[in-house]
């Protein structure tokens, strides 16, 4: 199936066209079986522009231009009563449509719509009896058949690419956190603050987000994934993990560049060594953490039980190290970067993950 997919897409020959070309076919086929209309325009067209990516979408669509061609009909048989079509009936019908709309704060898919449907009503409308009734029976039918074809279709399922964001996300952050290792060595005069590494953390976040947003936007309205939407809810509680421990490494970020800064902290602190190794077995908890939200296999979640343990013994001789400093601000400094590197473990400890119920 995929291969064919592939063959077809090579040539323009996308699922989404196709849908829309079956969609179209189908919707000509029905108005003029069910209206009888010599020329059932509109329901092929709204088929057309009603097919999107995900079905969400497509309900979108749909709902915009029924509303559209409803308020456009209303419109032009009001205008009807008093003019007839001329250049300034159809400047006043759209003026008025589109004002109207606009007032209304309609969205601006739907203000063309009313311009486009009290137009093509106030040319035909009047010659022909029923034709605004048919116009808007002929929409529905057109939207409807193109919502139905694109739920049931192969329906877009984006949980792979949430998956794949997540392993990406979490492998960066990973990354970031071990970068900032080199923030405690001596640069002399060319300092490193870090923030360009971590400024690309923030944007793979973003991207993160948006992936999901549209894995959720692509199960809404969809019969067929139902079972897909508690899988996408238990991705986005864990992405959230992962945006907090985003937040917690900006933190280590400026608090490492402070202790940079200050000269007491390199005196009093002897053992740095081992603050970068709590550093590493704190980011290969994140590591292993993306791993586990992916795949909860029962050797994913060992893996990540042994990291956390790791980490915590990792951090808690780092804690032994803290009777050294006299130095309040070095204390408070130093003090505040093993919280933050705490707290990132727990983020990937509260994981409670479920693991996905074998397909029928």
């Amino acid at each position: 199936m995929n291969r064919t997919a592939e063959t077809l897409a090579r040539f323009g020959l996308t699922l989404q066209i196709l849908k829309t070309a079956l969609a179209a076919a189908i919707s000509w086929f029905v108005a003029t079986s069910l209206l009888h209309a010599e020329y059932p325009y509109f329901a092929a067209l709204a088929a057309i522009l009603t097919v999107q990516v995900t079905v969400a979408d497509s309900v979108e669509k749909a709902t915009q231009r029924i509303i559209g061609i409803v308020g456009g009909v209303m419109i032009s048989m009001l205008m009807g009563h008093w003019f007839k079509i001329g250049a300034i009936s159809i400047f006043l019908v759209i003026l008025i449509g589109m004002g109207i709309s606009k007032a209304l704060r309609m969205n601006p898919q739907i203000i063309s719509q009313v311009a486009i449907s009290s137009f093509l009503v106030l040319a035909f409308g009047q010659t022909q009896e029923g034709y605004a009734f048919a116009r808007i029976i002929e929409t529905i039918i057109g939207s409807t058949i193109a919502v139905i074809l694109n739920a049931l279709i192969v329906p877009k399922n984006a949980i792979p690419d949430v998956k794949s964001s997540i392993t990406t996300f979490s492998s960066l952050s990973a990354t970031t956190l071990k970068s900032l290792n080199t923030l405690l060595d001596d640069h002399g005069s060319k300092r490193k603050t870090g923030r360009s590494e971590v400024d690309a953390l923030v944007k793979e976040t973003d991207n993160c987000h948006q992936t999901l947003q549209l894995a959720e936007q692509s199960l809404k309205y969809n019969p067929l994934l139902t079972r897909e939407r508690t899988r996408i809810k238990r991705l986005s509680v864990s992405v959230t993990k992962l945006e907090h421990i985003t937040v917690q490494i900006r933190g280590i970020r400026r608090g490492l560049a402070d202790l940079q800064l200050n000269p007491v902290f390199k005196q009093e602190y002897s053992n740095i060594a081992q603050f970068k190794v709590a550093m590493e077995a704190t980011a290969n908890c994140i590591a292993t953490f993306g791993q586990t939200i992916v795949d909860s296999s029962e050797i994913n979640l060992s893996r990540l039980k042994k990291a956390i343990q790791e980490a915590r013994a990792e951090q808690a001789h780092c804690l032994t190290d803290l009777k050294g400093i006299s130095s309040l601000e070095t204390l408070r400094d130093v003090g505040g970067v093993l919280t933050d590197l705490s707290r990132i473990v727990a983020e990937t400890e509260r994981q409670n993950p479920i693991k996905e119920e074998p397909k029928a």
